[in-house]
């Protein structure tokens, strides 16, 4: 999925594809590490590419790509501390 493109909420089981997408894209991190991601990598805090202005980023693109709303309140120091707890947020996102 392209920058811009808005993922059909009923696509659901593409999720993890999305949020690596968004990882790869708003960090410019290298597909290859981005494939390597499991819900136990560190990501605030262990990837020097993911800073507060970052985490702006990816928010928005977020919600652009898989057509959500994040409420301040949505979002915690857990949001971004692994993969799989950023994969979990996307998807309780979806969900609702």
């Amino acid at each position: 999925m392209r920058a811009g493109q808005t993922m059909p909420v009923d696509r659901t089981s593409d999720i993890e594809t999305v949020v690596r997408d968004l990882l790869r894209d708003v960090l410019a991190l290298s597909q290859d590490r981005v494939d390597a991601f499991d819900c136990g990598t560190a990501l605030f805090g262990a990837l020097p590419e993911l800073d507060s202005m970052a985490v702006a980023s990816l928010l928005t693109e977020m919600e652009d790509r898989l057509g959500i709303l994040i409420e301040d309140d949505d979002i915690d120091g857990e949001t971004f501390e692994t993969f799989g707890t950023l994969l979990a947020f996307a998807k309780a996102k979806l969900a609702q």
